[in-house]
């Protein structure tokens, strides 16, 4: 069975977080001076005060998700989910402390499609007949 389009997007994302994470620690274990781990704070979900290698095993775990996503594991697809919902939960203070403008939209809108990739891999039909036929 081919991988829904969708499933593939969020796969996409988590490679693009975890090579994010891997290239700040790498930078900051090259250059410790060069760039704050704070740049991958929304990733490591206050895991960034830990240095560059907890960066490296967050980044390393976010792209064993995504990869996991893409050859359709269901464990990944669980973990997608649970990492999708953490997110939501770790923006929550900050959103309510926002001031009206962009901030609030910028809080908002990751909210909104955090929780929609967490409920498309939890509901959608073709991403369960996906994930169940594997």
């Amino acid at each position: 069975m081919r991988r829904p389009l969708g499933v593939v997007a969020v796969a996409i994302l988590f490679l693009i977080a975890g090579a994010f994470l891997w290239t700040i620690a790498t930078i900051r274990l090259l250059a410790p001076g060069a760039i704050s781990l704070m740049s991958g704070s929304q990733f490591m979900f206050g895991l960034e005060l830990a240095g560059p290698y907890m960066a490296l095993l967050v980044g390393s775990g976010w792209a064993i998700v995504g990869w996991g996503l893409l050859r359709l594991q269901n464990w990944a697809r669980w973990a997608a989910m649970a990492v999708l919902t953490l997110g939501i939960t770790w923006l929550i203070p900050k959103i309510s402390s926002a001031e009206i403008g962009p901030p609030l939209l910028f809080y908002g809108l990751q909210i909104a499609l955090r929780a929609a990739a967490a409920w498309y891999l939890a509901q959608a039909p073709t991403v369960v007949d996906a994930f169940a036929k594997k």
